[in-house]
Parts: C-alpha cells; structure tokens; sequence
C-alpha cells in the first residue's frame, strides 16, 4: 500500500493466449487497436472465446506487432 492507502497495480501483460472478450472488459481502450488491425467484429460470438493469437491468425495479422500495440495500450492508458 502506499501512502494514500491504495494499491500499487501492475497492468496487466497482453498475452497470445487471453481471450479476445476477456482483454477488451479489463481495457476497453484496446478496441482502437483490434480496429486498426482489421479485427472490427469484436461483438461476435467468435471473440467470445477467440484468443488474441487465432484472432490474429484467421486476420492474417502479425502476432507480434499486435501485442506490442496492446500492451503500449494499456501502459499509456492514463
């Protein structure tokens, strides 16, 4: 705990294997980069339990390039 008495809180790390949905409900400010990627069907019954990784595969979009957006995401979310 710090001072103020809150919790110091590690973001969390943007990984291959977390669902889609599940990435979107802890940053919902994600969404702009499943966009700019392409993956805009974000509501679909598919990014319910897709993984970030065979979301990327079936969008022929680079796995790498993607986590690296998501995770700057989130750290510079504010």
């Amino acid at each position: 705990m710090t001072r103020e008495g809150k919790k110091n809180v590690v973001p969390l790390q943007i990984t291959k294997d977390l669902s889609i949905m599940e990435v979107l409900q802890a940053y919902p400010q994600v969404r702009q980069v499943f966009h700019r990627y392409g993956m805009g069907c974000l509501e679909c019954m598919g990014a319910m339990n897709e993984t970030i990784a065979s979301g990327a595969r079936s969008h022929g979009v680079d796995l790498e390039d993607l986590l690296n957006e998501l995770n700057e995401a989130i750290r510079n979310r504010g």
